[in-house]
């Protein structure tokens, strides 16, 4: 998972197993970020669209921004939030400038420590280059 603000430079990233729900993995993102200040937005795909996500986001001062699931009974949000949504293209654009870095393309090393490294130091890379 990777989190970027709306130039496209990464702010925090994190692994976990594949098996693991990424709405339990939102959180995390969010309290490992290198700045402190706490984003207004969230911008996500429908796998997020949770009422317990939205909540404890809302209570950290948060609005999440993610498209209905369908067949949801109960909106919770309106079309006017939606319109952030067409700037996920900066955060699909971050995640493939990652796919540049080909030990992150294969995962070779065995231990997710060492995967979670590479990951850090390519956005490392990443953030040297916006300068």
């Amino acid at each position: 998972m990777l989190m970027v603000d709306s130039g496209g430079i990464p702010l925090s990233a994190y692994t976990h197993s594949a098996g693991f729900s990424e709405v339990h993995g939102i959180e995390t993102l969010i309290d490992e970020r290198c700045l402190p200040r706490v984003p207004d937005h969230l911008l996500y795909d429908k796998a997020a669209d949770s009422n317990d996500l939205r909540d404890a986001l809302q209570a950290r001062g948060i609005e999440l921004v993610c498209p209905h699931r369908r067949g949801r009974k109960n909106k919770r949000q309106d079309g006017r939030a939606m319109r952030r949504f067409w700037r996920r293209f900066v955060v699909e654009r971050s995640i493939s400038s990652l796919q540049n870095f080909r030990r992150l393309v294969v995962r070779y090393e065995y231990y997710e420590r060492l995967f979670e490294g590479f990951l850090h130091l390519a956005c490392a890379f990443t953030i040297l280059k916006s300068f």
